[in-house]
């Protein structure tokens, strides 16, 4: 009978240590839903940032690219899912503060419906151009765009994503909001493109474009920054270049579904410090043009005022704009 009792004692112990490590987090890999196409701006950072988390998580960072609809429909897909932590998102100044202003019938609520872990990364605004394409500034470019808004393709990458919204607040600077625009599936294609010289130019976020200007494979006119990005210090300001009224930064954060476990929650953030605190890892960022987020903006609450006040700032421009 001791024997007896002193098994079914073990066994206990047993099956509440197996208990508690079934409910660690994380014990499997991590899904991180990135909403666009493989290569793009929002792609590159989630890698870079992924990679790091994964080793303070001991579990590997798993990047899904799940593009479509301006990069709600991968959005959607992470916020729909089950809130334990295992599918979360890299999303961006488009999916979570422009797109309630385009999207009426979206399916998440990024002010009140999801759970913020932290912003990722800022990332400066560049208006780029094919390498041929004849003006030598951006004073010439806005007069040749103005001139002939029916002659030149923009690209983006869907309406509500970061190229649209900010090509779309540029069209607006120069009064010209119908310019023939061509969507993709994220701003990887539609850079490849670019570069062929398929399309004639874009907005986006510098750490897509960085590469490709160093390269000098496409044409940069100007950063919509209120100062010279360090990563192309060659390339003027918008100010500088003679149109001071246009000036946005985009950013990238983490966020997954409302109802998240607070460990959950507690260790993404903690993998999401380390990863913007290891020099390594900000070398590539800043090297690439990418702004390091202060440690108010990496916590849920400071990534969820920046989501709003983007918002506030947006709807009125956006809710309005040809589609």
């Amino acid at each position: 009978m001791k024997k007896l009792t002193l098994g079914l004692a073990a066994a206990f112990t047993l099956a509440l240590a197996g208990g508690a490590m079934a409910q660690a987090y994380p014990a499997r890999p991590v899904t991180m839903i990135v909403p666009f196409a493989a290569g793009g701006p929002t792609d590159i950072i989630a890698r870079i940032v992924g990679d790091h988390m994964s080793k303070t998580l001991g579990q590997q960072i798993v990047i899904e690219n799940v593009a479509g609809a301006g990069g709600t429909t991968g959005i959607t897909r992470a916020m729909t899912a089950a809130p334990d932590g295992y599918t979360i998102a890299m999303g961006h100044l488009g999916t979570f503060s422009a797109a309630p202003a385009t999207y009426p019938g979206l399916k998440y609520d990024p002010l009140n419906g999801m759970q913020t872990i932290g912003l990722a990364g800022g990332t400066p605004i560049l208006i780029v151009a094919k390498k041929n394409f004849p003006a030598k500034d951006l004073k010439e470019f806005v007069a040749a765009v103005k001139a002939a808004p029916d002659k030149f393709n923009e690209a983006h990458a869907g309406v509500g994503s970061v190229s649209w919204t900010t090509c779309t607040l540029f069209k607006g600077v120069l009064g010209v909001p119908k310019l023939n625009a061509v969507a993709y599936r994220g701003t990887g294609p539609a850079l490849n493109d670019l570069v062929s010289g398929q399309i004639d130019f874009m907005c986006d976020q510098i750490v897509s474009v960085s590469e490709q200007i160093k390269a000098d494979t496409i044409k940069a006119y100007a950063v919509a920054s209120a100062e010279r990005s360090p990563a192309l210090p060659n390339v003027p300001t918008t100010k500088e270049a003679g149109l001071p009224d246009y000036q946005i930064e985009a950013w990238n954060g983490i966020a997954g579904p409302k109802g998240m476990p607070k460990e959950a929650v507690d260790k993404l953030v903690d993998a999401l410090n380390k990863a913007l605190n290891d020099e390594p890892t900000k070398k590539r960022l800043l090297d690439l043009g990418a702004v390091i987020p202060s440690a108010e903006e990496r916590t849920p609450a400071g990534f969820q005022a920046l989501i709003k006040r983007d918002a506030d700032k947006l709807t009125p421009v956006l809710a309005s704009a040809p589609k």
